[in-house]
């Protein structure tokens, strides 16, 4: 047998149906999911009938005809006037077809969804009610995960705080920086909770394995290696923890949690505390296991399976022993996070066939800079958070190099790169500091791939935004 081969393996597809799935949010999802999906999967079928009609006398005519009807933006006059001179760009033009679509979709985001805030103060009661004041999560930049907080963990989109890295390997000096601000609100403000309330700034680390093919499909960060993704992401989790109690002796108001995502069904690994809030790789409850023992069950049978699901990892002896179970609003949460990707292994269950079809990578885009929240499909976009090319470069170089090369420029396909980031209006320079940024930003990006920006394989968009949510992005001028 090759060595390279997948190993063979039974086929394990969810079967819909499961008692405890939300059916009419996984209605909505589908919705959504399908009418971002299309919107981008227009962008081909369009440039290639352009391609083949570019000699005709009326080319330039109909072609800004065709593509204000199909995709709702102008094409550059002079990539289509200059066509039967030149021949048509298709590599320009399909770049500037995805940056446009981008904008579309992150400027249309919000438009009717008055419901996000109510939902985001849903969330944060409930948070406060699980004794935590701030929920953020870190996980790998991998863009199968992009769907992690609306589809896998269904977190509401204002209610959680999510920056993407590569392997899940978060900076720790930023986030303690960020802790340090979230409880500097706290003291001077009151939010969301006075600082004589005990409540824990919880931080969350994701990093994700293959069921399929857990050799070449694991996270690229980690060499496919399920257990060292998993080893690094708690070993951040636990320097963060230290070097809060190490600078500001307060290490008691936070708390850690570990998810492993199985990115072929998006089941989840929930690393369970232990009563002195520590993990273990072998302390776990998994979804699809979960799944599998509870879809024929009665509802109610079903909910307790899941608690004594819970109590059993507790009470797990050898090397995931741990020390007591976690408090109670931990517990709460936990056992909230559970049920909502049963919910999505019913969602992969119904409208994927139990597993999805792209069980590697598909990315569309490579977003640089500070995360979008927007982008919550699967597989749409490797995310690379990049305050310098320095200490950014390596998570970049996994999109383009391992990534990118391999979707689109072995096919002749340019690598579309937008480079986003936002500024404060309140903070006076704020914009023009953020521009500054993003266009050194973008000046290096392109000189670190000279190779490929030279022969058409790599264009770089630039945006900026107000932080506020549902600012629209404004376009820089290159």
């Amino acid at each position: 047998m090759d060595a390279e081969a997948p190993p063979e393996q039974p086929e394990r597809l969810l079967q819909p149906g499961h008692p405890l799935a939300d059916r009419a949010a996984n209605e909505t999802l589908h919705g959504f999911e399908q009418a971002f999906r299309q919107r981008f999967e227009r962008l081909v079928p369009v440039l290639k009938e352009l391609h083949a009609t570019q000699h005709a006398l009326s080319f330039p005519e109909r072609a800004r005809e065709l593509i204000a009807e199909s995709l709702g933006f102008a094409a550059p006059a002079a990539l289509l006037d200059d066509a039967w001179i030149n021949g048509l760009d298709t590599r320009a033009l399909y770049l500037h077809g995805i940056f446009e679509l981008f904008e579309q979709v992150v400027n249309g985001y919000w438009a009717g969804r008055d419901d996000l805030v109510s939902e985001a103060e849903r969330a944060t009661a409930y948070f406060l009610d699980c004794d935590f004041h701030e929920v953020d999560i870190s996980p790998c930049s991998d863009g199968r995960l992009l769907g992690l907080r609306r589809f896998i963990l269904r977190l509401p989109d204002l209610a959680v705080r999510t920056r993407s890295h590569a392997g899940a390997l978060f900076d720790v000096e930023e986030d303690v920086r960020y802790w340090t601000r979230r409880e500097l609100l706290r003291f001077r403000e009151g939010q969301p909770t006075t600082a004589d309330v005990p409540s824990r700034y919880l931080k969350i680390a994701v990093y994700h394995f293959s069921s399929r093919d857990p050799a070449h499909e694991g996270c690229m960060a980690h060499g496919s290696n399920e257990r060292d993704a998993a080893d690094a992401a708690l070993r951040q989790l636990r320097s963060f923890r230290q070097a809060i109690e190490n600078t500001f002796c307060c290490g008691a108001s936070v708390d850690t949690l570990l998810i492993g995502v199985d990115t072929d069904t998006d089941a989840i690994k929930l690393h369970v505390p232990d009563g002195e809030t520590r993990m273990s790789l072998y302390r776990y409850v998994d979804t699809a296991v979960l799944y599998r023992q509870t879809r024929e069950l009665p509802e109610q049978e079903a909910s307790l399976r899941v608690y004594q699901a819970l109590q059993q990892a507790i009470a797990q002896q050898g090397w995931g022993r741990g020390k007591g179970e976690p408090h109670e609003g931990m517990l709460r949460l936990i056992t909230r996070l559970l049920l909502n990707n049963l919910s999505q292994l019913d969602y992969v269950a119904r409208y994927h066939d139990g597993r999805y079809a792209d069980g590697g990578h598909r990315e569309r885009l490579i977003l640089v800079g500070h995360e979008v929240e927007e982008m919550q499909v699967r597989n749409f976009a490797y995310f690379a958070h990049l305050e310098t090319l320095e200490e950014g470069g390596p998570g970049l170089d996994v999109g383009v190099e391992k990534i990118f090369r391999k979707l689109n420029t072995e096919r002749g396909l340019p690598i579309p790169v937008v480079v986003h980031y936002r500024y404060d209006r309140h903070v006076p320079g704020s914009r023009e500091r953020v521009e500054k940024r993003c266009r050194r930003i973008r000046r290096v990006i392109l000189e670190r791939y000279r190779e490929l920006v030279d022969q058409g394989l790599l264009g770089c968009h630039m945006v900026i935004r107000d932080k506020q949510s549902g600012s629209q992005l404004e376009r820089l001028a290159a």
